[in-house]
């Protein structure tokens, strides 16, 4: 069985499939993404996603996460305030009429159609599962997604997962979507307890495990406090902590602009790229190559929760 994976990054879904037994296809545009994606030997092809078709990559199961700049609410915005438009060409999709991305004022926001695109493309085989990810703020399409995928006889599971409730050192929420041609839909069960400010690590629900912090995912000579590059309550100046035996605050592709600081108030070097990695579930010698490796890192999608993703939808 092999996948297919649209957006492919530095291989954060594809080093899921791996862990998961499934060999992949990434198409990546970013030529900084795409040296990654070699160094660590995936296989890739450097391209547009929207110029090639399943006919390309004949495969049996859809994996992607479409770029997020224009709905995260770090970005732009232009998605979030056309989701019913996008959601109403979701819908038109179903009905196989065509969907100009010249619609949208943003060009990037079209591109959460893609995987539909695929999914519906008159091929000989349909895809046995697809996993998609994206900000939390796409969910209102992946909703629409699946109405159109159970009418060409998917089962589909959507929702809104904590990507530490997966073993991953970060609090980050993806919204996600798995569909099945054969069997129920299911998100994936947690494996980890949730992070919650100010309650102990050992606490909460004895049948899972508990959540990981920072310093047991990074190797360092001391306990540290990271400072957020963002503010908290909308205040620039009132910038967020977290320490580390707390999860790390979602990285972005801003994460290197986030100071470390010891216990005796010193400054203490910035994550690298590896260690930066580690906390998106990359593993320490993680190839990165290329230009901005923050960025890279920052838009990868998580590898542990991809690998739940992945599980839950073959399974």
């Amino acid at each position: 069985m092999i996948g297919t994976e649209l957006f492919a990054g530095p291989g954060g879904l594809g080093l899921a499939a791996k862990q998961a037994g499934i060999p992949t296809v990434g198409i990546e545009w970013d030529a900084n993404a795409v040296a990654t994606r070699v160094a660590a030997g995936l296989a890739t092809i450097h391209g547009d996603v929207t110029k090639y078709g399943p006919a390309d990559i004949p495969s049996l199961i859809l994996t992607g996460g479409p770029p997020c700049q224009t709905f995260t609410v770090a970005g732009n915005g232009e998605g979030r305030a056309e989701l019913e438009r996008i959601i109403d060409a979701v819908k038109r999709m179903g009905g196989r009429q065509h969907v100009d991305p010249r619609e949208f004022a943003d060009p990037r926001t079209a591109l959460v159609l893609e995987p539909l695109r695929w999914a519906l493309a008159d091929y000989e085989t349909s895809y046995n599962a697809i996993v998609l990810e994206q900000v939390p703020q796409v969910l209102p399409v992946w909703e629409a997604y699946a109405d159109v995928l159970r009418e060409e006889g998917y089962s589909v599971a959507t929702g809104v997962l904590a990507a530490e409730q997966y073993g991953l050192p970060q609090t980050r929420k993806r919204a996600v979507l798995i569909a099945r041609l054969v069997g129920e839909a299911k998100l994936p069960a947690p494996t980890h307890r949730p992070y919650r400010k100010g309650v102990p690590q050992h606490e909460g629900d004895a049948g899972l495990l508990p959540w990981v912090s920072m310093g047991e995912a990074l190797d360092r000579p001391q306990p540290f406090t990271v400072v957020s590059n963002y503010g908290t309550g909308g205040d620039p100046k009132n910038r967020g902590r977290r320490t580390s035996s707390e999860p790390a605050f979602t990285v972005t592709g801003k994460i290197n602009r986030n100071r470390v600081i010891g216990v005796d108030g010193r400054e203490l070097p910035r994550l690298t790229a590896a260690e930066a990695g580690r906390l998106q579930g990359f593993p320490a010698d993680w190839p990165w190559s290329g230009g901005d490796v923050a960025q890279q890192i920052g838009n990868a999608c998580p590898v542990s929760l991809g690998v739940a993703l992945i599980k839950a939808a073959i399974a």
